[in-house]
């Protein structure tokens, strides 16, 4: 009990740090995320050994990948997982496995027939879309094209993946994990029609639970936290990934009340974002072996590598053919696949169910995991530098150095300061987008 309470006492106390380092770096290019990740890295059993992950510790930590789940698969929207670009999404996920077995298949690490090597190929196809949500949101992008682009090929990144680690993974027959699998989505869709029909309705349980939405009862959140409780659960006992239960707790709470509910979504930001999430990150990073990833440099950085290929390079095709988004310019469109290159929550799940089968080494998971953490601070980083140059100017600054030389200094000097403008104009206009209210955010987005 006394290292369960001494562990989530540092867990606190860095959550509480992490943030005020971040913000006090000028225009905040490393998210709050990484400093979770380090944080961890540093205080966890390969470091200073100060967190211990117990099983209450670790329940804890599940319960904030839960919530994180929760509240990607509330933010998607399911007409847009249907759509024009959420058809696309799914193709794109698709190409991305067939790249991933194709590069699995000549990697001499891990053999494509054995869960080492599907662990892999999995894991090179993820999104980390719930680990992008809040630095989305706190970059203003969530509400943008940008934003909605990453969404649509982001979510597949994620649900696919879970999906597949359900069929491919498993080790019981194909014929019951597919049984498995359609049972928890009969549950799931029950879970969704009930509720559904009881607002409709406008019964006695659905009316009680408005009237104390917010006093002390709290019976709106308390409500959505059974919910997201009962699928995990029920997750587990079938021997499921706890995502596939989160993610769809999400949607179903945006299913029954699919015009949103602003002040719902406080209370959960609050519980999530206040405590449960950053505990998550912080024993993720605990459980990196810095030892591990010193020792094997190649197998971190190739794995980076081997992200762009089989995620970036998919995704920015994909947005660049498409009839609404091939519209962007061509600096949105890498910032669309960077975002999409960041993965982190599913290579835990995955190389865990490889290390638990015995088909990979935990140092070898460790190393994997730790590239994981480094997307979450290489691409945001990257697409944040990307975001504030200007390509037209950019390319019209170079050809003017090209024709006069002698006048580099001034021409440069020129685009610097039309940069600085642009950037003030899309602070500017992201703020303005902030200021809107919800209802009109949304006819905008339609």
């Amino acid at each position: 009990m006394a290292i369960d309470l001494i562990s989530l006492a540092v867990i606190v106390a860095m959550a509480f740090l992490c943030p005020i380092i971040a913000q006090s770096i000028p225009n905040k290019p490393i998210p709050e995320t990484v400093f979770l990740l380090i944080a961890g890295m540093i205080c966890g059993p390969h470091g200073f050994d100060i967190i211990h992950t117990t099983d209450a510790v670790g329940l804890l930590s599940d319960l904030g990948l839960g919530f994180l789940f929760l509240l990607a698969g509330y933010e998607i929207d399911p007409v847009a997982l249907s759509g024009t670009e959420g058809k696309r999404g799914i193709v794109t996920w698709a190409a991305s496995l067939a790249l991933a077995f194709g590069v699995v298949v000549v990697l001499p690490q891990v053999s494509a027939t054995h869960i080492d090597g599907l662990a892999v190929a999995i894991a090179l196809t993820t999104t980390a879309i719930g680990t992008l949500l809040p630095i989305l949101q706190e970059r203003g992008l969530l509400k943008t094209r940008v934003g909605e682009e990453v969404l649509a090929y982001g979510t597949w990144g994620e649900i696919a993946p879970v999906i597949a680690m359900t069929l491919l993974l498993s080790t019981r027959a194909e014929w019951i994990t597919v049984a498995v699998l359609f049972a928890f989505l009969l549950i799931a869709v029950l879970c969704g029609i009930i509720p559904k029909r009881a607002r409709q309705a406008g019964g006695h349980v659905f009316r009680f639970i408005e009237r104390n939405a917010d006093n002390n009862s709290q019976m709106l959140v308390r409500t959505v936290v059974l919910l997201l409780v009962t699928l995990t659960t029920v997750s587990a006992l079938f021997d499921l990934d706890i995502v596939l239960g989160a993610f769809a707790a999400g949607f179903i709470v945006r299913y029954v009340v699919p015009e949103g509910n602003e002040l719902l979504e406080q209370k959960l930001g609050s519980i999530a974002f206040g405590f449960f999430v950053p505990l998550f990150f912080i024993v993720s990073g605990a459980k990196i072996d810095l030892r591990a990833v010193t020792a094997s440099p190649d197998l971190l950085v190739g794995f980076i590598a081997l992200l762009l290929l089989v995620r970036a390079v998919p995704v920015f095709i994909g947005v660049s053919t498409g009839k609404i988004s091939r519209s962007l310019s061509v600096r949105d469109r890498i910032a669309v696949a960077l975002y999409c290159t960041t993965a982190l929550p599913l290579i835990v799940a995955v190389t865990s169910v490889a290390v638990t089968a015995g088909a990979m080494t935990q140092q070898t998971a460790s190393v994997l995991v730790a590239a994981g953490g480094i997307t979450v601070f290489l691409m945001p980083l990257l697409t944040h530098l990307l975001m504030r140059t200007a390509d037209a100017e950019l390319a019209m600054a170079l050809r003017r150095v090209k024709h006069d030389p002698r006048r580099i200094l001034p021409i440069l000097r020129e685009h610097r300061a039309l940069e600085a403008e642009r950037h003030r104009q899309q602070k500017e206009a992201l703020r303005a987008r902030r200021g809107l209210p919800r209802s009109r955010r949304k006819d905008r987005r339609r």
